[in-house]
């Protein structure tokens, strides 16, 4: 490990970006981190966190995300960006998002000397993350080889204010150095996805200004235009260009005497053909348009800070606490699409290779609430999204024997299944893995109705429901009746062969009752918005009818198969069976295993896990605050405490799933657990941070994000949704003094102040 000297004498040299440093009074030091309010700290560099660190600096704008690798690169990095919508097939897992070019190499060698982490000697070192304007910065005293001492100060970012800009910026000053300084410039054009190059070179030159790369990605065949240039301050200096195949670079060299300085900015655009004909020179027509680097900056600031205004989250009496919820808010936002409806906000984001980019239910349970309730028109969006994959789902539904839309458990630009079949063993001679998730975990189409309806109650956006929502709830509606069946023995309505949250059961699942409330719920409102669309929008309602070919014979079947369909619950003792046959599955008792570093699933194999009460992730406990909102069956705070207390000790809650810990802090503080509630919170909020799984380095826990603001919110905000709008019965953590935070809903903003010492209601 690589520890910072004191910083003191080190800040002495003026760094571009400390005007914008926000001054913090309170800090806190963690996982070689120090908190602020506002900023994450590193303070030291250690190499054998490298990728996870590289996870937890990601930047980006809403179009692309970019890992938190060194611009002058370091041996066995992974650096990578990712831009929505740029697929490419892979064998195995179908396809998944294309490494783009890296747009961030800066060379910079000190007679000769090339500036690299892994050579010469770190003298002192900071890395800042300032979640107000998206800035990530770096500020490096080294001393060379040969023993000449420099400062190095970088910062870069992803405009939020133009998603087709990006900056970077290093400030250079000698301290006892004396010699020529040169800088290159680059774009990487041979960015892979761990060992597999997406990206076949088409052509590449020199611009006025800079330079210009243009690559096709090799079987989706879609065009990348990227373009760049390098400008110099406080130093005269020539900038020549050198065209490498697929690494066109701008070359400076400066005389730098000790006590000197200078400044070089490069600013980079990118398109592709998924937004316009021409992506090479729509970049460099944007490249000439854009102002310099300081102004860039500014504009995506004031950008920044309309998107705070309405999304932020004031936690007073818990640093640690607050850094680590706008933390994870930034991290959502910032790979929320803004203009782009076609694509959505996939399990690791735009941050790492975990999941290949594909969107799963995540989004729609986890994510979109926060979106939702602070920035719908993103919500929308990612909304959207799911009406331009319904032909995929379709495909998926006749594929596998049903009708109407059958949603992907893992979907990507198509809306076509894209889980791979099998997964490859950790042992090199036992047999392949078989993925039962694509066939079985198909709550994801109810799932998808829930996050639809939602909008809709929060928004009251008719004209979308009208025009996207109503074909999504409805075809998925109709999948339904022919995927559940009739069990004329009992009388009832069943749906059989299944997989609920909980991952750990795959085999023999039957009614499981997180599905099929959730199948229960969908038809409840299909039935509403099919009368909804004939009562007011008539002529769509009949051009849905005849290409969806709706009749009221099918209507009438969705409220026998919402009186008739089986949910195991049992009115006497309060308790809803995860599944026909789970009460009699061997019990297990997790407190033996506290000493453990391993999920429960590794530990006893797949068939053990299978065969006892031990869950993945909520699944009962997740349906009740699914159905807490409208306090709808077969929720009530007596039903939600006698499963409490049957299926949380059973939940393998620390190494099971991300998902987990914040719906357990949600309902922990429903029930007045405060102890319980705020553990499960940080833990949630930790778990890119801090490496709490130890596999950050794949990319963020999306999910864990979403589900931490819901957990404030929801949980510790105990805010509920009414007619006359949101109130809030806090259940405030003992160290919090105060939590703030708005909602939209319908039209109108409601601002939450919630103090310790008093409960206020929504202004």
């Amino acid at each position: 490990m690589i520890k910072a000297q004191d910083l003191s004498e080190f800040h002495q040299t003026p760094n571009p970006s400390q005007s914008r440093a926000v001054q913090m009074t309170e800090t806190v030091s963690a996982c070689s981190f120090i908190y602020t309010d506002w900023a994450l700290i590193e303070t030291q560099f250690d190499p054998a966190q490298l990728h996870h660190k590289e996870t937890v600096f990601t930047i980006g704008n809403g179009y692309l995300g970019s890992r938190g690798s060194f611009e002058e690169g370091y041996p066995r990095a992974v650096a990578a960006t990712l831009i929505h919508g740029v697929f490419d097939d892979v064998p195995v897992v179908y396809t998944e998002l294309a490494n783009c070019p890296d747009w961030l190499p800066l060379m910079i060698t000190f007679n000769g000397e090339r500036f690299r982490l892994d050579q010469g000697e770190i003298l002192a070192y900071e890395r800042r993350l300032d979640l107000r304007s998206g800035l990530l910065s770096r500020a490096v005293r080294w001393r060379s080889p040969s023993g000449s001492k420099v400062d190095l100060n970088f910062e870069r970012f992803a405009s939020l204010a133009d998603e087709h800009a990006l900056g970077v910026r290093c400030q250079i000053s000698s301290l006892d150095f004396e010699g020529l300084v040169e800088v290159q410039a680059s774009l990487n054009g041979y960015s892979e996805n761990k060992g597999f190059n997406h990206w076949e070179q088409v052509s590449q030159g020199k611009a006025d200004p800079g330079i210009w790369l243009q690559v096709r990605t090799r079987n989706s065949r879609i065009e990348l235009g990227m373009a760049a240039r390098l400008t110099v301050s406080e130093a005269e200096s020539a900038i020549e260009v050198s065209n490498v195949p697929g690494y066109p670079t701008q070359t400076t060299t400066v005389q730098l005497s000790p006590g000197q300085s200078v400044t070089v900015d490069k600013v980079v655009t990118v398109f592709t053909s998924r937004q316009v004909p021409d992506p090479i020179q729509a970049a460099q027509t944007k490249l000439a348009e854009l102002p310099a680097y300081p102004d860039l900056f500014k504009a995506n600031e004031r950008a920044w800070e309309e998107t705070w205004r309405k999304s932020d989250v004031v936690i007073e009496g818990d640093i640690s606490a607050q850094l680590a919820i706008r933390y994870n808010l930034f991290q959502l936002i910032i790979c929320a699409p803004r203009h782009d409806e076609q694509v959505s906000i996939a399990a690791k984001t735009l941050s790492g290779f975990g999941y290949r980019g594909h969107v799963f239910w995540d989004t729609e349970i986890f994510i979109l609430p926060f979106f939702i309730y602070s920035q719908p028109a993103l919500a929308r969006n990612m909304l959207t999204y799911r009406y331009h994959t319904l032909d995929g789902a379709r495909r998926k539904a006749k594929d596998s024997g049903y009708k109407g839309a059958m949603f992907a458990w893992e979907s990507a630009d198509t809306g076509d299944e894209v889980t791979p079949r099998w997964a490859l063993p950790t042992d090199p001679y036992g047999a392949d893995i078989r993925i039962w998730c694509r066939d079985r975990e198909i709550h994801i189409s109810a799932d998808v109705a829930y996050a639809i309806w939602r909008y809709w109650q929060v928004t009251r956006d008719d004209a979308w429901m009208r025009d996207y929502g109503a074909e999504i709830i409805l075809d998925t509606a109709v999948f339904w009746i022919s995927r559940v069946e009739l069990n004329t023995k009992d009388e009832r309505y069943e749906i059989r062969d299944v997989i609920g949250a909980d991952e750990y059961h795959e085999h023999d699942i039957h009614n499981n009752a997180f599905t099929n409330r959730m199948v229960q719920w969908h038809l409840e409102k299909a039935i509403l918005v099919y009368d909804w669309l004939h009562a007011h929008f008539p002529e769509n309602a009949a051009q849905l009818e005849e290409k969806l070919q709706l009749t009221s014979k099918q209507r009438s079947r969705w409220q026998d198969i919402v009186n008739n369909l089986w949910i195991p619950y049992d009115s006497k003792t309060g308790l809803i069976e995860q599944f026909d046959g789970f009460f009699n599955l061997e019990d297990i008792d997790l407190r033996e295993y506290d000493s453990r570093t391993q999920s429960m699933q590794d530990i006893l194999g797949m068939e053990g896990a299978s065969k006892r009460q031990v869950l993945k992730q909520p699944d009962v406990l997740m349906l009740l605050y699914l159905m807490r909102e409208s306090q709808e069956f077969p929720y009530s705070l007596e039903t939600l405490k006698k499963n409490w207390n049957y299926y949380a000790p059973r939940t393998d809650i620390t190494y099971g799933s991300s998902l987990g810990p914040a719906m357990h802090a949600i309902l922990a503080a429903d029930l007045d657990l405060s102890e319980e509630a705020y553990e499960r919170f940080m833990q949630a909020a930790m778990v890119d941070l801090e490496n709490v799984r130890g596999n950050a380095d794949s990319g963020i826990h999306a999910a864990s994000c979403g589900g931490l603001w819901q957990a404030l919110v929801f949980g510790f905000g105990g805010v509920q949704l009414t007619q006359d709008g949101p109130i809030a019965t806090p259940h405030l953590p003992p160290k919090w003094n105060r939590l703030k935070f708005k909602l939209y809903w319908r039209g109108d903003w409601h601002e939450f102040d919630l103090r310790a010492d008093a409960k206020p209601p929504a202004l």
